[in-house]
């Protein structure tokens, strides 16, 4: 038997996992251009499409066998401005600015805890497991704002003005800290449990899509909101119980 003659990949399949990671920056600039002009859930809209972007630069690298470290550096340098700089920008324009400097000190804080958030990942990606990540990942944080944006106009008018601009303060300084956090967070990468129930999960994201499109606006903060409030659930309640049965299992092994 003849052996099947590998087909040389053309050199300009390499540029399209870093062109979609450049059009996830593009769309971080756009944002703050529309901040400057005060259109807030045009900016909101602007990063949800640059995560968007984000998850899609790395599946089209393995499904080009395009994966480079060249890539993960410029995705990690990109997700710095979209999810970092750019909603600090966003927020402190929109609530933070009548805190004066707390409200500086709490931008510049989301996106420092941003950088090392994901300088922190860069170096322990490889001996990490996938199941779950360390700490708020930083596209997480940055669309947890945006979409607090876009459920602003739900929000009684007497409670926003007096509640919301206090509520984004501490929010942005939770995000922050959870993202330089130990706090486990889940990554869905772990397919095990759609392989072993496709028909329930399959039916799940149609329910769960279904949902968030029929009220995007004010369903996607509550998702996010979930999803943050979820990793402390996780590791305090579920990850030290596992903990304490183990050390459990071993005592009772030695003696």
């Amino acid at each position: 038997m003849t052996k099947e003659k590998r087909i040389p990949k053309h050199k300009g399949v390499y540029i399209l996992p870093n062109l979609v990671t450049v059009s996830s920056l593009f769309c971080g600039f756009l944002a703050m251009n529309w901040v400057v002009e005060g259109q807030y859930e045009m900016s909101a809209v602007a990063i949800l499409v640059s995560c968007l972007l984000d998850g899609l630069d790395g599946k089209v690298a393995r499904l080009t066998g395009t994966s480079s470290e060249f890539g993960v550096q410029l995705d990690s340098l990109a997700d710095v401005v979209a999810f970092g700089v750019t909603p600090a920008f966003m927020v402190y324009h929109w609530q933070l600015q009548q805190f004066g400097r707390l409200g500086m000190l709490a931008a510049f804080l989301l996106i420092a805890c941003g950088a090392l958030r994901l300088a922190r990942f860069n170096v322990q990606t490889a001996t990490t497991p996938k199941a779950h990540f360390i700490g708020l990942p930083i596209p997480a944080a940055g669309c947890t704002l945006a979409t607090l944006i876009l459920f602003a106009p739900y929000i009684p008018e007497n409670i926003a003005q007096s509640v919301l601009p206090m509520f984004t303060l501490v929010l942005v300084y939770c995000l922050s800290f959870l993202m330089v956090s130990s706090v486990r967070y889940n990554s869905f990468k772990e397919i095990g449990m759609f392989k072993a129930h496709p028909f329930s999960s399959m039916v799940t994201v149609i329910a769960l899509f279904a949902m968030v499109a029929s009220q995007p606006k004010f369903l996607g903060f509550i998702i996010f909101a979930g999803y943050i409030i979820s990793g402390p659930i996780y590791t305090v309640f579920i990850l030290s119980r596992r903990s304490n049965k183990l050390l459990g299992k071993s005592s009772k092994e030695l003696s």
